[in-house]
């Protein structure tokens, strides 16, 4: 292997990270102040950067409250910042949310209500629907994130069962104007997928979730069955007059980082081609499909010539059955190794754009052609710890970690494979 592959790759990483931080984009994309009250609310591993990125361009009185992961929070003088768990959620985030629809209640018709959500708000905002309980809302998180579900279903499901999300802290704002500020984790940019959207008109119903559950093979406690079966969990709807004053702005997503790290390969004379911003489906069968393009690319210089690099975004999930802890990023790039099988001119990185993948304070990996050689002279079965969902301690033994700490910001999972 090239000394300059696996760090082009981190550089390509890099950028993209770089592209997404708060500082650089929430300055274009504040409102006008209000003739009333300005209220800032948020959540999300981006969200104390981006209140912190707003405080310093703000003119005029501000104040709020904001919910981070631990370890994300950054200093702030006006908004304060909560620290909360992720990706299960604890009585901090629930004391969090509880406070959070207490500070917007009772606005006017002048007061504006800035919201600051990016990927992991949902867990840090935990408020039962009504006739649930803390633990049927976490209990649940805890069963989604292990059934191998879509971001898409988990958001449609914790929509039905929350007191907050599905558009729920816009209508307690009404009459007041709401101008949420995301960035985007999820595939196609839904904002309503973003965090489970707080602020956003939800057009699923509690039938959808009640569908997912049953499609995953959940069986709920139950007081969520009922929640849902009752439609007592409905969510605000498109058309709600409570919603006539909220508005959404982008200010990040997966497609921009993607090509913050094209650039950044570009300037090393490499052809890049994007995939997809947007690719799901479980790990370790997505990394085949990345793994056999690869190949055709590398031995038949189809359906690009060689050397070049392949970069794609997304979503993927993975479906925990063995004794590790998961991690998309790198499940992807074992099974990508071994799809390899030590291709001579392939190299790959995989991360999570947050700094955390699967939970575990690791962003990702990298491999090269030697990647399965080197694990097999210090006796590690790839295959196996795959199967067992162990691709961090694989990773962690090879010492191929690519360990960043948070980000603070999130635009979902980058891969990037080099064909030399």
């Amino acid at each position: 292997m090239s000394s300059t592959d696996p760090a082009l790759l981190r550089a390509m990483f890099d950028a993209a990270v770089r592209s997404a931080l708060p500082e650089r984009l929430i300055a274009a994309h504040l409102p006008d102040p209000p003739r009333g009250r300005c209220v800032v609310v948020g959540a999300g591993k981006a969200s104390a950067a981006m209140a912190r990125a707003l405080e310093s361009r703000w003119r005029g009185p501000l104040a709020g409250l904001v919910v981070t992961p631990y370890g994300h929070a950054v200093p702030c003088e006006r908004i304060e910042i909560v620290e909360a768990a992720h990706p299960l959620p604890d009585r901090a985030g629930l004391d969090a949310a509880t406070r959070m629809m207490a500070l917007v209640r009772g606005l006017g018709t002048d007061d504006l209500v800035i919201g600051l959500f990016s990927g992991g708000g949902s867990a840090l905002l935990p408020l039962p629907a009504a006739g649930l309980s803390f633990e049927d809302e976490r209990e649940l998180g805890r069963a989604l994130l292990g059934s191998g579900a879509t971001i898409a279903e988990i958001n449609c499901v914790r929509r039905h069962v929350s007191a907050i999300k599905g558009g729920r802290l816009a209508a307690a704002c009404h009459p007041a104007r709401v101008v949420a500020l995301l960035i985007s984790d999820v595939p196609g940019d839904r904002p309503v997928d973003i965090a489970s959207g707080p602020t956003v008109a939800d057009p699923s119903t509690s039938a959808d979730a009640l569908a997912t559950l049953k499609r995953r093979g959940i069986e709920p406690s139950a007081a969520v069955r009922a929640c849902l079966e009752s439609g007592g969990g409905e969510s605000v709807k498109p058309g709600d007059p409570r919603l006539e004053r909220a508005s959404t702005r982008i200010v990040a997503a997966p497609q921009m980082a993607l090509e913050a790290a094209a650039a950044a390969a570009r300037g090393e004379k490499l052809a890049v081609h994007i995939l997809s911003d947007a690719i799901e489906g479980e790990a370790r069968e997505v990394a085949r499909v990345h793994g056999a393009i690869a190949r055709q690319v590398a031995r038949r210089g189809q359906p690009f010539a060689a050397p070049c690099v392949l970069l794609s975004g997304g979503e993927t999930s993975v479906t925990v059955r063995g004794r590790g802890c998961g991690g998309r990023n790198v499940e992807f790039l074992l099974s990508l190794a071994l799809a390899l099988d030590g291709d001579a001119r392939i190299h790959a990185l995989a991360a999570d754009t947050d700094g955390i993948d699967g939970g575990a304070p690791i962003a990702g990996a990298v491999i090269g052609p030697d990647t399965l050689a080197r694990a097999q002279a210090l006796g590690l079965d790839a295959a196996a710890m795959l199967a067992d969902n162990d691709a961090h301690g694989f990773f962690r033994a090879l010492g191929d970690s690519i360990v960043t700490g948070p980000s603070r910001t999130n635009v979902n999972d980058f891969r990037a494979i080099l064909i030399t």
